[in-house]
């Protein structure tokens, strides 16, 4: 083992009598590929997803044993986007027929999901840049992104008196 991720924002449950959270992300590289972990409640802090953006990740592995994860799953397709890398959502085969398990794409397409009847499977892609599905979202959308974050929108500005009092009427 390389190393371990330990959840960072728990529950009051996890909190109060279970466990102590984590200090810091895991990012680890298997042939080339960038990898950041999550779990847990974590989904609903996006901040935790920008910052594995900034560590460069290209896919954050999610997994959750949650009571509600069709909401996890939509989350999961935002933070893909949002940070244009790949996001793997893993839950529990029970929970297949609202939220099946799988891998969005960094446009917020989802590549593969195992199937919704609670059979035991996994989903398998291929991350590749190049890809309709990645291509443009970590081609343009990501270093955009990047350069606005820090400041460095590089777009004049215009003076312009209505912004500069917002009490004024139009």
């Amino acid at each position: 083992m390389a190393t371990r991720y330990d959840e960072r924002l728990l529950s009051r449950t996890k909190l109060s009598y279970l466990y102590a959270p984590g200090t810091a992300p895991v990012a680890f590289d298997v042939d080339g590929v960038r990898f950041g972990c999550l779990l847990g409640m974590e989904i609903h802090y996006p901040e935790l997803f920008a910052e594995y953006e900034r560590l460069d990740v290209d896919c954050v592995l999610f997994s959750t044993t949650g009571v509600n994860p069709g909401n996890a799953a939509a989350q999961a397709q935002g933070h893909a986007a949002a940070n244009s890398y790949w996001v793997s959502l893993s839950v529990p085969t029970q929970h297949s027929a609202t939220a099946p398990s799988g891998v969005v794409a960094p446009n917020g397409d989802w590549l593969a999901r195992c199937p919704e009847d609670g059979s035991p499977s996994v989903a398998v892609v291929d991350l590749d840049d190049g890809s309709a599905a990645a291509a443009v979202a970590v081609t343009h959308a990501r270093p955009w992104r990047r350069e606005s974050r820090a400041g460095r929108d590089t777009a004049p500005r215009l003076a312009d008196p209505r912004s500069a009092d917002r009490t004024a009427g139009f």
